[in-house]
């Protein structure tokens, strides 16, 4: 019998989720970037996980910033993209970040622009954690970027429609059981399909929970120009933790 895949898997690798988000902020992105490393001040050649990488490009202005870096992503589409980029200090595979990659090996991880609580079951947010744990040096750090669930949920909004590249979509949204859920609607010249998005609305008290005893919380940052975080009125949850 053929395993359904998770929606994640699907969707991911699917070429409608890069047509919808392919519009994304690449300036703000690598702002934050930049603001990052300007603050954690990484040793040249500091060994990186960038744990849910995409197609990369993120773990390529690490790379052109002296790290030595390792890209991992779940989406085989993703990663044959990015290993166009590929040099001596930047390496992308085939990953699931519930699963440690190397033991005690990174200096830093990066868990970039909410790429955590997709999974059905809330201990897999627990086998994430420690997978890092397992694989970050004593003293390695974590950066784990989310979005803000209290301000989303109450800014969230039901219903869009647009047209991009002359694809069709529809996305109806919703909370439900502890979920935001997004159906997205596609027709593309009549071909219609269907996927979705579930991600949990955690906040930071899950977040501590699940790093209880494996890691110490050093910033919190609302916003990639790293301004403190504020629960009623930060767009981002930003984490930087310790080991």
């Amino acid at each position: 019998m053929q395993v359904k895949k998770e929606w994640f898997a699907s969707w991911f690798d699917s070429p409608y989720y890069h047509i919808l988000y392919k519009n994304r902020d690449h300036s703000e992105a690598n702002l934050f970037i930049n603001n990052l490393l300007s603050s954690l001040q990484p040793e040249n050649e500091a060994k990186v996980l960038d744990l849910a990488c995409g197609k990369g490009r993120h773990s390529f202005v690490m790379a052109q910033n002296g790290l030595d870096v390792l890209g991992a992503d779940l989406s085989p589409q993703s990663i044959e993209t990015a290993k166009s980029m590929e040099s001596e200090n930047l390496k992308f595979i085939v990953h699931d970040m519930r699963q440690a990659v190397k033991q005690n090996h990174f200096d830093y991880v990066f868990n970039l622009f909410t790429s955590f609580g997709y999974f059905s079951q809330f201990v897999d947010n627990l086998h994430t954690i420690n997978s890092i744990h397992y694989s970050l040096k004593k003293e390695g750090i974590l950066v784990l970027d989310f979005f803000n669930a209290v301000k989303t949920i109450s800014n969230l909004k039901p219903t869009d429609q647009f047209t991009i590249d002359e694809v069709d979509f529809e996305i109806e949204r919703k909370v439900s059981n502890g979920i935001i859920q997004k159906t997205i609607y596609i027709n593309d010249k009549g071909d219609c399909k269907h996927f979705e998005e579930r991600v949990q609305a955690l906040v930071l008290e899950d977040f501590k929970a699940y790093m209880y005893n494996k890691f110490k919380i050093l910033n919190l940052y609302g916003n990639y120009n790293l301004d403190p975080f504020d629960e009623q009125n930060s767009d981002r949850l930003i984490i930087v933790a310790v080991k």
